[in-house]
């Protein structure tokens, strides 16, 4: 049995998906909770989520889709507008 390595720009806690994005546009670095509940909507074998990010400072936009499977193992996720920080480089 094969076992995926799980996607290095997502965090996992209690019944919520962490990420930080970084803004193309001035480098903001925007904190997202994804809540694995509410937010997500049923697509196929798995749930897909798109989530609009506005940066607190600057108010740079980006748009965050995530697609994972049902036990919310990241599959792909793309960014418009900025990049994912991968979790070994967060600061807080």
């Amino acid at each position: 049995m094969f076992f995926r390595r799980a996607n290095p720009n997502f965090k996992h806690e209690g019944n919520f998906l962490l990420a930080r994005v970084r803004t193309n546009k001035h480098g903001e670095i925007i904190k997202v909770r994804l809540s694995k509940t509410s937010e997500m909507s049923a697509q196929g074998r798995g749930y897909f989520i798109r989530k609009t990010l506005t940066g607190s400072q600057t108010l740079d936009q980006a748009v965050l889709e995530v697609e994972m499977t049902r036990g919310h193992a990241v599959t792909n996720a793309t960014v418009d507008g900025g990049e994912l920080i991968p979790v070994r480089e967060w600061r807080d």
